[in-house]
């Protein structure tokens, strides 16, 4: 690491964490992960270009890139299901990065159909870490250099270091993500338990277990028959305030949906 390089590296990471702190909703994570592989492209020696690519079900998806080129050759892996980004999302190396010293050169055959057209696109080294996240996500950090052998011991543990901050703000979105439904289910169980217990006047614990009944023998989830339940109570107040008539609450019918009954 030459000279002013590792406080470079302390001070952009310190600049991340910091803009990190600042960061709530879904759309500001998004822009400090751009910051992130910005600044891993700014500090890692020989990086031209980056960024960041998402497996979700098969599917490979590019985030966050540098620019248009960047995604269509992260995609192109996806599809090709092959290349260096490929590698370290399934079978990456103890540290989790995988390095491509020449994609014109020896690592070709290693990537015989994605290396050709990295080169084409003016790339000949690149260097992707896998990010630990947890669940059925998986994603790694890709950088990109025009010259061959441009990666070096250093500038994998540089790499190491911003990937393991970008996994840092993946598993955070995920379980803000899963900490949102589970609220998001909590309340409209809620709204559904108020319906049933002023349509058939009974307590908190039996419009539960009605919901519980209802979701048994449908085979449907609890949160979707409760979903069901209060959109339809909202369309019978909308139409009785249209004077299409109706009574809001539970069709007289019984709880389940109609698909169910």
């Amino acid at each position: 690491m030459h000279p002013g390089q590792a406080e470079q590296l302390v001070v952009e990471l310190r600049r991340a964490a910091q803009t990190l702190l600042g960061r709530r909703s879904i759309r500001d994570l998004q822009q400090t992960l751009s910051e992130i592989v910005a600044a891993a492209v700014e500090t890692v020696p020989g990086a031209s270009a980056g960024g960041i690519s998402v497996s979700e079900d098969g599917i490979v998806d590019s985030r966050n890139p540098t620019s248009r080129g960047i995604s269509e050759l992260d995609r192109l892996q996806g599809e090709l299901h092959e290349g260096p980004c490929i590698t370290a999302l399934e079978s990456p190396a103890e540290d989790g990065v995988v390095m491509a010293d020449d994609l014109g050169g020896a690592d070709a055959e290693r990537w015989p159909r994605f290396a050709p057209a990295a080169v084409a696109a003016g790339y000949r080294s690149m260097l992707s870490t896998q990010l630990a996240t947890t669940g059925p996500m998986r994603a790694a950090l890709n950088l990109y250099a025009a010259e061959p052998h441009v990666f070096d011991p250093e500038a994998r543990l540089t790499a190491g270091l911003f990937a393991v901050q970008a996994a840092m703000l993946l598993h955070g979105s995920e379980q803000a993500v899963h900490l949102g439904r589970a609220v998001d289910s909590r309340d409209v169980i809620g709204q559904a338990k108020g319906i049933l217990m002023e349509r058939f006047g009974v307590d908190e614990t039996e419009a539960f277990q009605m919901l519980v009944e209802s979701s048994q023998s449908t085979n449907l989830k609890l949160v979707d028959v409760a979903r069901w339940l209060v959109g339809e109570a909202g369309r019978r107040r909308a139409r009785r305030t249209s004077g299409d008539g109706g009574r809001a609450g539970v069709p007289s019918g019984g709880l389940l949906p109609p698909d169910a009954q």
